[in-house]
């Protein structure tokens, strides 16, 4: 890939509307299906960030909602864009987010200590110990018989007006024109943070040993070569869509945009976010007499709201509808799109089994150029 290919600073999208990629991959997640396994961040975590310094980074993340998440209390932190300008938000700290502990292992396992002593963090004086990804884990909200909680999966959003690109004073966060990935030239990244401080999802990392501010790559390199993020290939529900935003016949332009039932997170920040979900529906509230009481969802709409925007309250009807149609004899292409029956209507153009790539160390299929674009091995 040219230099030219490559959205400059005055063709990065901005709040004054600009470029857009010639193709923008994003990404949908069916909030119903979704069961806390956590397999996603699992196999993002061992594929992406295993080296020294990513220990706390947790570039997909499954957190219980309504939960504070990770970093600790993200949506109070700010960001985003105000009157045309990045808003400073607050950087969050490493005792924020957490995680990346060591445990004492040799404690249990060799102190000749028996059943005295149990595994437990090692207590670094930083903080560290107090929270990690998804600590409030099945807390929720409400209480018996009325509880109530849900899983939402988080990442980078790869944000059609990504503020974290504005906000970075060395030019190393651009925007790809192929794929509308927003990605990071380490080799420029001076880890000033400002990043951190404008996105309002708080999904950047700082890497302490290496001074570089981290963040989830969109598997840019699996794209490239036909495969989908490992995030959504490993996923068991079969919850997670990826395609183009802009293919009239795919899933995701359908369910976002022609259906209107899958919804960005947090839209009022005015980066446009490129991960939607489809909110969750809920069963009905009980009455003190274990009565149901149908007018009143269990999730309250004015939360589904605060986190979809007012936008939810059709999308929740439009399923509820799509339901009762089914359940009087009727068909629905939302709820067959929605059910998944084959794996690979899930991703599109990137159904590519990842067993069957040449990987071999000569047959490397992406490197990164100077400015940290992603190019094609000229071999391949």
């Amino acid at each position: 890939m040219t230099d030219t290919e490559i959205l400059t600073a005055a063709e990065q999208p901005g709040a004054n509307g600009a470029a857009h990629p010639a193709g923008q991959v994003a990404m949908v997640f069916d909030l119903n299906k979704c069961m806390g396994c956590q397999t996603c961040s699992v196999a993002c975590k061992v594929l992406w960030t295993r080296e020294e310094g990513e220990e706390h980074q947790w570039w997909m993340s499954v957190n219980t909602q309504p939960g504070l998440g990770t970093p600790k209390g993200w949506e109070q932190m700010g960001g985003g864009w105000k009157d045309g300008l990045p808003a400073a938000g607050h950087q969050p700290d490493r005792a924020e987010f957490g995680g990346g502990w060591e445990f004492n292992y040799d404690e249990v396992f060799y102190g000749g200590k028996g059943r005295s002593v149990h595994l437990q963090p090692r207590d670094t004086g930083d903080g560290t110990t107090r929270w990690g990804m998804n600590w409030d884990e099945d807390q929720g909200a409400g209480e018996y018989p009325n509880a109530y909680y849900f899983y939402l999966p988080r990442l980078c959003n790869h944000c059609s007006k990504p503020v974290c690109v504005t906000a970075c004073p060395t030019g190393a966060m651009y925007k790809r024109a192929e794929d509308g990935a927003v990605l990071r030239d380490e080799e420029i990244c001076q880890g000033s943070r400002f990043c951190m401080e404008a996105c309002p999802y708080k999904k950047i990392y700082f890497n302490y040993v290496r001074n570089v501010a981290q963040h989830c790559i969109l598997c840019f390199p699996r794209l490239e070569v036909g495969v989908a993020p490992t995030c959504a290939r490993q996923c068991p529900g079969r919850l997670a869509f990826v395609g183009m935003l802009s293919d009239p016949d795919g899933p995701i332009h359908k369910l976002v945009e022609e259906w209107g039932v899958a919804l960005p997170l947090h839209p009022e920040y005015g980066t446009e976010p490129n991960i939607f979900y489809v909110p969750p529906l809920a069963p009905y509230r009980l009455n003190d007499d274990m009565s149901i009481d149908e007018e009143t969802p269990r999730i309250p709409p004015e939360y589904l709201e605060s986190l979809f925007g007012p936008k939810v309250h059709d999308a929740l009807q439009k399923l509820r509808s799509e339901l009762e149609r089914v359940r009087s004899g009727g068909t629905s292409e939302i709820l067959d799109t929605l059910i998944v029956y084959r794996w690979s209507s899930l991703f599109g153009p990137f159904v590519t089994d990842p067993a069957t790539l040449d990987r071999r160390p000569e047959k490397v299929a992406v490197e990164l150029s100077p400015r940290g674009a992603a190019r094609r091995d000229e071999e391949q």
